[in-house]
């Protein structure tokens, strides 16, 4: 379980990428940021595209830029959304990539004070994993 100074830096990294978000079509802002087990917090925002298909979430993009900067080590992710929404499956399972039982902290972006917590493997159980001992 976070400490709840790490926890309200995640809350608040998120809820400032979701500023960012582009959602001209569905309106639905998100923002995520993902704690790496350095203390490193990187943030990430939904993008859509007109190929609704190519769209990609905040999660994701939140997880491929700390990876891109050398994390491979997940402990939490905040996801800022109206109502406090999950996370997709996809997102499920390419966070679970980097930390299956992570802390998931869910922000209701329009009330702040108003967030719930769980564990990623309560969110996604039997995560699908590869052996790479091979």
């Amino acid at each position: 379980m976070l400490n709840p100074d790490a926890q309200q830096q995640l809350i608040d990294a998120a809820l400032a990428a979701r500023q960012h978000a582009y959602a001209p079509y569905s309106k639905f802002l998100v923002g995520a940021a993902v704690l790496a087990d350095d203390g490193s917090i990187t943030a990430g925002t939904n993008v859509e595209n007109a190929s609704y298909g190519l769209t990609i979430c905040a999660e994701r993009v939140a997880v491929t830029a700390a990876v891109s900067a050398g994390a491979r080590k997940l402990l939490a992710v905040a996801v800022a959304t109206s109502g406090a929404a999950s996370p997709c499956g996809a997102c499920r399972q390419v966070l679970a990539e980097f930390g299956g039982s992570m802390d998931v902290i869910l922000v209701d972006a329009d009330d702040h004070d108003a967030f719930r917590t769980t564990t990623l493997d309560q969110l996604l159980p039997e995560q699908f994993e590869l052996d790479s001992s091979d």
